[in-house]
């Protein structure tokens, strides 16, 4: 199965009406995610023009109610883990090895129950649009962190703060991924 026909069988079996979906916007986006690849071949990757799935991951340690942030080289703004598809990517677990990657934290699981969030944001051209796939990584008990390439900082936030630091799409898949803990 192509990464293509993955990210299509996953968004078609995201149950987009459940709690999470406090701002009624998922089914919606379900449907443009599902038109785009249906119209684009190319759907998956950075060379399409009319934008691509990517993949990212909240890391979470609800023991310690926390979430881990990485402030973004490029965009200099406090992010969840993720980025593009990688063509070795066989599924949209690559939000894991993205989470990975970033955060440096081995052990990390995805939350049970596939992605938590649909966030399309858009980006300057080429690209265009990013039409992201959001799932939540859980942190292992003791998980010591590791600042990438792709990061100023990372640090672990407590749910309170934050609104405070990150924009509304990662308030939005904190408290979607604390409702489906």
């Amino acid at each position: 199965m192509s990464l293509h026909d993955d990210a299509a069988l996953v968004l078609k079996g995201y149950a987009p009406d459940g709690p999470e979906d406090t701002h009624g916007d998922q089914a919606e986006l379900r449907q443009a995610y599902l038109d785009h690849l249906a119209r684009h071949d190319d759907g998956m990757w950075k060379a399409c023009g009319a934008g691509h799935v990517t993949a990212s991951a909240l890391v979470i340690d609800p023991e310690r109610g926390k979430v881990l942030l990485t402030l973004h080289r490029k965009l200099r703004m406090w992010l969840q883990m993720g980025g593009h598809c990688e063509e070795q990517d066989a599924t949209l677990a690559a939000a894991l090895r993205e989470a990975t990657e970033e955060s440096g934290i081995t052990g990390l699981t995805l939350l049970p129950g596939g992605p938590v969030r649909l966030d399309r944001h858009p980006i300057p051209s080429p690209c265009n649009w990013h039409l992201d796939v959001q799932y939540a990584a859980l942190a292992p008990a003791g998980a010591a962190e590791r600042i990438s390439e792709e990061s100023l900082e990372l640090r672990w936030f407590d749910y309170a703060d934050v609104p405070g630091v990150a924009d509304t799409s990662v308030v939005r898949l904190m408290e979607a991924t604390r409702a489906r803990l």
